[in-house]
């Protein structure tokens, strides 16, 4: 008799339906969505992130003017009941202007992990699994090389080369995460390739390739997650110095950093100028520092307090 004939036997005789049996990855996300709930800070942090890519996607449908319209008549207005963030000093309206700059952050930011964390990933399993050998050798000195470079220095120097454009702006951050997706991914395929059921792979005649995609790469989620969420905050943060410095997005592009750049000159005059579009870097920033506390409390007990 298996083990679902006594479940399928006591569900007939009281007559109720056996409860679902649940893979293990349908079990993990359960338990993730339950601790979240659980734990306020990291419930409200996945909620503003939520809310911040849903505002990024509808802002050409939520947004009440034209982020780009100068209107002469309204310049430097105080938030009222038509511009309810006020308006910058070409007559722009701020609100209008911070949808469309969380449009851009968010565009950068997904494209900017997606390529450096694929690069990072990629490098890091077949350095992992080829450790102590020449492969490894010569990939982390490329690592190491790229982690020596302080990470500001690194940025301005990519971004000024290759001049202001979204497309630059994406490549030079994408250095900047590539070395902490290998850290990450080395460490983990090192473990990953001394389990028992990796060596069994080899010993049946398993391709590495096959080993790196079926063994590898699904263990390597987890925390592939949790660095993801942080290195996003990271990424916003650095994309907004960017373009604050004039070397990042270019205009008339509306941006979270370059309105700090506009509304550093006007500082006085009118404050929400800065006002808006720091508060919104600010609550992302700690949104996604917050989610990825929790997500790797959830990953790691022994990191639970």
């Amino acid at each position: 008799m298996t083990t679902t004939e006594p479940r399928l036997a006591s569900a007939t005789a009281t007559g109720a339906l056996p409860p679902p049996i649940l893979s293990r990855g349908a079990r993990r996300r359960r338990g993730m969505w339950r601790y979240l709930r659980e734990q306020p800070f990291g419930a409200v942090a996945a909620a503003i992130i939520l809310v911040f890519v849903a505002l990024a996607i509808l802002a050409p449908l939520i947004s009440p003017y034209d982020p780009l319209a100068q209107n002469r008549a309204a310049i430097m207005v105080p938030p009222n009941a038509d511009h309810l963030m006020g308006t910058d000093d070409l007559g722009r309206d701020v609100l209008s202007r911070v949808l469309y700059g969380a449009r851009t952050s968010l565009l950068i930011s997904v494209a900017t992990l997606a390529i450096g964390g694929v690069a990072g990933l990629v490098l890091g399993i077949v350095s992992g699994y080829f450790g102590g050998t020449w492969v490894d050798t010569v990939i982390q000195r490329i690592m190491d090389s790229l982690m020596a470079v302080p990470s500001i220095v690194l940025l301005l120097f990519v971004a000024a080369l290759l001049g202001p454009s979204i497309r630059n702006t994406i490549l030079a951050l994408a250095l900047l995460v590539i070395p902490a997706f290998n850290r990450v991914a080395r460490g983990e395929m090192l473990r990953i390739r001394e389990e028992t059921y990796v060596e069994a792979a080899r010993a049946v005649g398993c391709s590495t390739k096959r080993i790196l995609v079926k063994y590898g790469l699904p263990n390597l989620m987890a925390p592939l997650f949790v660095v993801t969420s942080l290195l996003f905050a990271i990424v916003l943060i650095a994309e907004s110095a960017l373009s604050f410095l004039g070397i990042g997005t270019p205009p008339p592009t509306p941006s979270w950093g370059r309105m700090l750049s506009e509304a550093s000159r006007q500082l006085e005059i009118a404050p929400w100028m800065a006002l808006f579009p720091g508060l919104a870097l600010s609550i992302s920033v700690l949104a996604f520092n917050l989610l990825g506390d929790a997500l790797r409390d959830f990953l790691d007990p022994k990191q639970r307090r």
